[in-house]
């Protein structure tokens, strides 16, 4: 072969040529490994990828949103007194009434006769009792005799004052102006001392009654106003006027009452209402709902990366939600926050960060 090759020197210079090609690129090659190399960044191994936006914070009405229940200011079941029978239906159920307006009547039986005799009878103790003085001044009778004489006049005038109110209890009146809201009873029923008749209702004013946690009430205070949401989403502006001293032990949530004016009396009472009531100016951010998470402590909070690319957790404390996502207040005012893949790690974990798409 190589007798062969010397007889042709062309095929040695392009066999030199070859080699001399392959050399310079393997060169090249290796070359721009080393560059790629020296160019990338490096990765220490293990180290979790999240994606981060920085949030800053506005300012914004801090905002406590609960559900409650409208209810009649005032409210009271009129029940009978006394014995007797329904003689006649005074007012049409469902009407207003005013104070003191007999509502509903019942049979007087005897007791005109009973109030007419403790009348003569009081009449006789009081002549009795002073005709006993004057014969006491000129020692014509005992001192016991005159004190029994006016025991006897003091126990006749109180029989006198229990017919009266016997017979006072034959007619129902309204302890208030209000609304003729029920009535139990018809006309000629017998009715017993304690048996229901009637309902009245006060509905001037309203109150809508809520429950609010304990770490919300002391961010409470009377007479701060409040805005009521109706479920046909008419508004109502009152105030609160009532804050449970103690709280349910069940549900460990205080009982609030917002009172509403009613002035036109608009039939609300059994409602459902949302309550909306701010507390105040406070900083706070914007941020989904689904990026909230808990801690071993179950305090709602979110995740973020600090300057030295550690995860921190920080608990929030959630001031209102709409449909564009829930404001929060507790984080610094400017943050980075883990918006993908928050599930996968954990607070003072360090981690390689980088901005989501869209994001400043």
């Amino acid at each position: 072969m190589f007798s062969q090759l010397s007889r042709r020197p062309w095929l040695i210079a392009i066999a030199v040529s070859v080699v001399l090609v392959l050399w310079l690129l393997s060169g090249a090659l290796l070359k721009t490994q080393e560059t790629a190399s020296a160019d990338a960044p490096v990765q220490a191994p293990g180290l979790a990828k999240v994606e981060v936006q920085w949030l800053q914070a506005s300012p914004m009405q801090r905002e406590h949103v609960v559900q409650g229940q409208v209810e009649a200011w005032r409210r009271v079941e009129l029940r009978s007194q006394i014995s007797g029978t329904v003689i006649r239906l005074d007012q049409d159920k469902g009407s207003p009434v005013k104070q003191g307006q007999v509502l509903l009547s019942l049979s007087t039986d005897n007791r005109p006769a009973q109030l007419a005799k403790g009348e003569a009878d009081v009449r006789q103790r009081e002549a009795d009792a002073k005709a006993a003085a004057r014969l006491r001044e000129r020692n014509m009778i005992s001192t016991n005799e005159l004190i029994r004489l006016q025991s006897e006049l003091a126990k006749a005038r109180a029989e006198l004052d229990l017919a009266r109110i016997q017979l006072s209890h034959t007619q129902i009146t309204a302890p208030f102006a209000g609304m003729y809201e029920q009535r139990m009873v018809e006309l000629g029923d017998f009715v017993q001392p304690g048996q229901s008749l009637l309902t009245l209702v006060d509905i001037s004013l309203l109150k809508v009654s809520a429950q609010i946690a304990q770490q919300e009430v002391t961010q409470l205070t009377l007479g701060q106003p409040v805005k009521i949401e109706l479920l046909d989403g008419r508004e109502l502006q009152g105030e609160l006027h009532f804050i449970a001293a103690a709280a349910d032990p069940d549900s460990r949530s205080f009982r609030i009452e917002v009172k509403v004016d009613n002035a036109q009396a608009l039939r609300l009472a059994g409602a459902s209402a949302t309550l909306h009531i701010q507390t105040g100016e406070s900083l706070a951010q914007r941020i989904s709902p689904a990026l909230l998470s808990l801690d071993k402590a179950g305090r709602h909070g979110v995740k973020w990366v600090n300057e030295q690319q550690q995860v921190v957790f920080t608990p929030v404390q959630l001031i209102s939600v709409d449909n564009q996502g829930a404001w929060v207040s507790g984080l610094p005012n400017k943050v980075a926050l883990i918006t993908l893949g928050q599930g996968f790690v954990e607070p003072g974990q360090q981690v390689i960060s980088q901005l989501a798409k869209g994001s400043n």
